[in-house]
């Protein structure tokens, strides 16, 4: 089977992975002039599908609790097991209790474990939520050696490529171009997130910390060098220009909120990436003949894509052994129908 996949972000380079491993011949074309060069650049890559749960539904963990292992597997030595530390600022610390009826597999700190967590954090908060299972990683590092690993076991880049870029001779197209596609998918919106990059030797962090801030929730996590990435906005729109003077300003507020070094810190990189979001903000794909779309995946990708392209490259070349109705992505008839379009949500209660 030889297969093109248009777009060279998470999506796609995952599924690539998938069915490289499967002996597939696979191609990448990508309009941009590398790999990443759309939302996931921009993503925090944080493996978190318990903290996620707080405000996603029960699929985000169903599929993101077997995201580490992946990313573990397919890239030794890039995932960092630490956990997620949840904090508040004092007078909002009710909301700590909140977060932690909404999620599980949680565990409470008080202030000394907190110190003794993150010891910069010492004293600042009385409080704090533990979820030791999560991990993260860094999306730029991660999306880069993907890319060459898969150069390197023959997968076929074509960067810079046209729109329409030719598929004769390929027996599936797969559409994995995210953001590009709205406008052009039923219901596909813009959600705009915006992140900083900011460089202080003061503060020292060795976890992703998540601040229930009452204006905008922030994640700061460390990414080496004295660096720290922070986001996110979640704005409606499909505005990828630069980031804005309030964003700007609450983020930053937001960082001096968890520690007043940050006020000191060099502002060394502001960015903002449109994330594909469906009305439920869960992932899915489409069958068209013989093209398959994937997308959607909101805020989740480095967290989801390991799951769907795992149970997409199963079904493409006949792996899949189970009942095709409990399929996460909800398969109600074969890939290869050509007379028939599905557009296939997400669905709960998947047995993995």
């Amino acid at each position: 089977m030889r297969v093109l996949i248009r777009g060279a972000g998470v999506a796609g380079l995952t599924l690539a992975h998938e069915l490289a491993a499967r002996r597939v011949h696979v191609e990448i074309a990508e309009t941009a002039a590398r790999a990443g060069g759309g939302a996931s650049w921009f993503a925090g890559g944080m493996l978190a599908p318990w903290c996620e749960r707080e405000s996603a539904p029960d699929t985000v963990l169903t599929l993101g609790r077997t995201a580490a292992d992946w990313w573990d597997a397919a890239l030794p030595g890039h995932v960092i097991r630490k956990g997620t530390l949840v904090v508040a600022p004092p007078r909002d610390t009710g909301e700590l209790a909140r977060f932690a009826a909404r999620t599980c597999a949680c565990d409470w700190l008080d202030a000394d474990q907190v110190a003794a967590a993150e010891p910069d954090l010492a004293g600042r908060f009385q409080k704090a939520l533990f979820f030791r299972d999560e991990a993260h990683l860094d999306p730029r590092r991660a999306i880069t050696a993907l890319h060459d690993k898969l150069q390197a076991i023959g997968v076929r880049f074509h960067f810079g490529a046209a729109t329409d870029f030719p598929d004769a001779g390929f027996d599936r197209v797969v559409d994995c171009t995210g953001s590009y596609a709205i406008g052009q998918a039923a219901k596909l919106r813009g959600v705009r997130g915006e992140m900083l990059m900011l460089e202080t030797p003061e503060v020292r962090l060795s976890r992703p910390v998540r601040l229930l801030h009452p204006r905008i929730p922030l994640y700061i996590v460390p990414r080496g060098d004295r660096r720290f990435m922070v986001g996110a906005t979640m704005i409606e729109s499909d505005d990828s220009g630069p980031i804005s003077v309030r964003s700007l300003m609450e983020l930053l507020n937001a960082a001096y909120a968890l520690h007043p070094a940050f006020s000191e810190a060099r502002l060394i990189e502001t960015g903002a990436g449109v994330r594909p979001a469906y009305p439920d903000n869960l992932p899915r794909f489409e069958i068209d003949g013989g093209t398959i779309r994937i997308n959607g995946f909101y805020r989740h990708g480095f967290l989801l894509a390991p799951s769907i392209a795992r149970d997409v490259a199963a079904h493409m070349t006949g792996d899949w052994r189970g009942d095709i109705g409990q399929m996460p992505v909800g398969v109600a008839s074969p890939l290869h129908a050509p007379e028939h379009v599905n557009a296939i949500p997400l669905q709960t209660g998947v047995n993995r």
